[in-house]
């Protein structure tokens, strides 16, 4: 009796991620999961459920890896402006790189499917309200240190952040005038 072959479900979680990154959930078939993790189509099937499952195991996976490096800009040195901007600028530069073109794979998500799928919905909302949360206490720590204009809800501020951060990561998939972005970021942050 032949046994089944092992797999790193880690390595076939990330490169499901990767692949639904750069082809987005309608442009990925199950051929090209196949390809990228090496499995075939029933041991995708049944180790995964198909490929739903897998794309909500690689937003999960994109939560656990680039979102925890989001909130660690955020909790890094520097002044309340300083990490806010940082967080920021290291995204545009991503985005901006002309090798890369993945975008954010959570606004991605959130543009293609949160609308049509409360699963997907739920899970790029646990990474905004993650990135939201440490955006606040930036914020209410910034206020404290009078770095920032105190008298505003930090949650509202930390919103207002969000808002042009999610905005600036869609623009950049459009938009490759990194002076302009730039300085949105700059007067964002000028405004706080």
């Amino acid at each position: 009796m032949a046994r089944p072959r092992q797999f790193d479900e880690d390595r076939v979680i990330t490169a499901a991620m990767e692949t639904f990154w750069r082809h987005g959930y309608e442009g990925t078939s199950t051929r090209d999961l196949c390809d990228a993790t090496g499995l075939g189509p029933s041991s995708l099937y049944n180790t995964f459920g198909g490929k739903r499952e897998l794309y909500l195991r690689a937003l999960d996976r994109y939560h656990e890896t680039v979102t925890a490096e989001q909130v660690a800009r955020l909790r890094g040195p520097g002044s309340a402006k300083e990490r806010l901007g940082a967080m920021m600028l290291h995204s545009l530069e991503a985005d901006l790189d002309p090798g890369d073109g993945r975008g954010c794979f959570a606004v991605n998500a959130a543009v293609e499917l949160a609308g049509l799928d409360e699963d997907v919905r739920r899970v790029v909302r646990r990474g905004f309200d993650r990135v939201e949360d440490e955006v606040c206490a930036v914020v209410a720590a910034g206020q404290a240190a009078g770095e920032i204009a105190p008298g505003r809800d930090p949650r509202e501020v930390a919103r207002l952040v969000q808002s042009t951060y999610y905005g600036l990561r869609v623009l950049a998939r459009v938009r490759d005038d990194r002076t302009a972005l730039e300085a949105t970021v700059a007067g964002t942050l000028a405004g706080l």
